[in-house]
C-alpha cells in the first residue's frame, strides 16, 4: 500500500507495489530494447501527475568507450534516438501498470554519471487509461 505525502509525492510502496512495478518494466524494457539494462532503478511519483524513474549503471559497453574518448554528445545522441524508436513499448508499459493515460513522455541521459531518466506526465486527475 503507498502513502502520500502533502505535496502528492508518493512514498515507497513496496516490492509488490506501483513504482516497483515500473521500476522492473524500466529494467526489462532496457534489456530487451538495448540488449542490457540498469543494475539500479527506482521510480517515484513528482507530484500527482509525473512519475520519473531513474535508472544507474545503464550504458553500452560502446557506450562507455565513447565516454572515455570525449564522446558524450554521440552518446545522448543516440540514446535519444533508440528512445524515439521505442517510445510506445515504454508509454504502454508505463500505462497499463499505473492505469493512466500518459500524456508526454522525455527520457534523458548524462553519460557520465552513465543515468538514464525516464520521465512520464499523465492526463491531469485520475483519469484511467
Amino acid at each position: 500500500m503507498s502513502d502520500e505525502t502533502d505535496d502528492g509525492q508518493q512514498m515507497d510502496d513496496g516490492p509488490g507495489g506501483v513504482l516497483a512495478s515500473v521500476s522492473n518494466a524500466m529494467v526489462r524494457l532496457h534489456k530487451e530494447q538495448f540488449g542490457r539494462g540498469p543494475t539500479k532503478a527506482r521510480s517515484h511519483f513528482a507530484g500527482r501527475d509525473t512519475l520519473v524513474s531513474v535508472l544507474e549503471n545503464t550504458l553500452l559497453p560502446a557506450e562507455l568507450a565513447l565516454v572515455e574518448m570525449g564522446q558524450q554528445e554521440r552518446v545522448q545522441e543516440s540514446r535519444m534516438f533508440f528512445q524515439t524508436a521505442t517510445r510506445e513499448k515504454f508509454v504502454r508499459a508505463v500505462e497499463e501498470i499505473v492505469g493512466r493515460r500518459v500524456v508526454a513522455f522525455s527520457s534523458a541521459t548524462d553519460p557520465d554519471a552513465a543515468t538514464v531518466w525516464e520521465v512520464y506526465n499523465f492526463e491531469p486527475g485520475d483519469a484511467a487509461v
